[in-house]
């Protein structure tokens, strides 16, 4: 987690010979991304700087508990089910997935305070295992007062957006695309 929270000040230190506009900051990410991204503006706001303006979490994987419907809900049907969580999850922080021992930086659904967060698009299949957790970290965000834009793709599958002949796939990047668009601009 550390390794693309000093990734992303070194692109804001360096926003100069990079050409980037430092008061522009998106993170984003898919998957695993979407949880790395989702920690990084959390340890961003902890920290006060860089100052990240927007997330974009796609199929976020947030919560190693496993405490959802959606996360348990497929099973060896072809998709990515529990088992490939279980996978990740593991990768990510070995024994202690599950335990107490786990920081909300990389399980960012075990944040208590989601205020003071940047503006948030989040994206996820029906038919996702993150589903439940990736809604529910939305409905959190937006108590906490964080503006969030949540796109629930009827069908949508983990990875959905990658068959880019689909409508549900291109209807998701148009609608993604725009939010980031918008948020490079301001």
């Amino acid at each position: 987690m550390t390794d693309c929270f000093d990734g992303l000040a070194w692109c804001v230190e360096s926003a100069e010979t990079l050409r980037i506009d430092p008061s522009h900051v998106v993170v984003a990410g898919t998957s695993t991304g979407g949880g790395l991204a989702a920690g990084v503006a959390l340890m961003a706001r902890e920290r006060g700087a860089p100052q990240v303006t927007h997330q974009v979490l796609v199929c976020p994987m947030l919560d190693d508990r496993y405490r959802t419907h959606s996360s348990v809900m497929l099973d060896d049907d072809g998709s990515w089910d529990w088992i490939g969580t279980l996978y990740g999850w593991t990768a990510l922080l070995g024994d202690r997935r599950g335990t107490d021992d786990v920081s909300c930086y990389a399980a960012p659904a075990r944040a208590t305070d989601l205020s003071g967060l940047p503006r948030t698009f989040i994206d996820v299949g029906s038919a996702e295992g993150f589903r439940d957790e990736a809604v529910d970290y939305a409905t959190r965000l937006s108590q906490a007062g964080v503006s969030v834009d949540l796109h629930m793709w009827a069908g949508g599958f983990h990875g959905y957006e990658n068959i880019s002949t689909a409508a549900i796939s291109r209807a998701s990047l148009s609608t993604r695309a725009e939010f980031v668009r918008r948020a490079l601009e301001r």
